[in-house]
């Protein structure tokens, strides 16, 4: 039987997924991996549907992805997802003083929800220690319908994230922590647990790396927003450093917000 044409907005856009991520963002970094007293730490990456074009440099992978489409043209290959993890972060990563850190290719490659543990004494911390999987479709569903976006504003030129560091042991193990407690409550399915792990991300942002969420170059003051939208909602975080999206999480609907669709493996029940 032939197969209807991809529509000219799905040839724009490519097959390739896009990816967000979630709580427990930095951990994947071993310059802040190195410092938890209590490893490994987890972070929470999930793979939506190229259903939409992303702000560039708003923390959703936009420039990982791009690498990918040329490398691969269009479409992931057929082969083992670890070897594209690492083929993809070797091509993003050529010459860079500041590696971009492996969960944005892992988010682009990995289908579904993944937990990815980081412990620096296994490889460097570059590479996950071990990826937790769940590609379940009522958890994928329930995710879609509570994950809503706020376009907020994509980090400046010449803005980094990195020039403060506050790297306490402390705070790099709760940042690890709220990675897990993330993964839980999605596959719990429980909005008010996921809420607050994402809430605890932004603390130890603000903490460790406050460069993240205050910075001169920043046009848009960024706390605020957020406390605003943690204050009426279970939980938000910034999809990246210096803004991009506000994620919030809300069973009812975020006014100015749009929702994503989590991309799973096989459709499991």
């Amino acid at each position: 039987m032939k197969q209807p044409a991809a529509s000219p907005v799905a040839t724009l856009l490519g097959a390739i997924p896009n990816r967000l991520q979630l709580a427990g963002g930095w951990i994947d970094q071993p310059f802040v991996s190195r410092h938890n007293p209590r490893p490994p730490g987890s972070m929470v990456v999930v793979q939506i549907e190229p259903d939409f074009r992303p702000m560039d440099r708003s923390g959703v992978a936009s420039g990982t992805r791009a690498v990918a489409m040329k490398l691969w043209k269009g479409r992931l290959p057929s082969r083992p997802p670890e070897e594209l993890v690492r083929e993809l972060y070797a091509a993003e990563n050529k010459g860079k003083a500041d590696p971009s850190g492996s969960q944005d290719m892992i988010g682009l490659i990995y289908p579904g929800v993944n937990r990815l543990d980081y412990d620096f004494k296994i490889q460097g911390g570059v590479f996950p220690s071990h990826i937790e999987s769940c590609n379940r479709l009522k958890v994928a569903r329930w995710l879609s319908r509570v994950l809503h976006l706020i376009p907020v504003e994509p980090r400046p030129d010449g803005y980094s994230p990195l020039g403060v560091k506050n790297l306490s042991p402390k705070w790099v193990a709760r940042l690890g922590q709220s990675g897990r407690e993330c993964f839980d409550a999605i596959v719990r399915r429980d909005a008010q647990a996921l809420g607050a792990s994402l809430n605890l991300t932004m603390k130890c942002w603000g903490t460790l790396l406050p460069h993240v969420v205050r910075h001169p170059r920043l046009r848009v003051d960024l706390m605020p927003i957020l406390k605003a939208y943690q204050r009426q909602y279970p939980g938000a975080m910034y999809s990246g450093c210096g803004g991009g999206y506000l994620v919030v999480v809300s069973e009812k609907p975020v006014p100015g917000a749009f929702r994503v669709n989590v991309r799973t493996a096989s459709g499991l029940p």
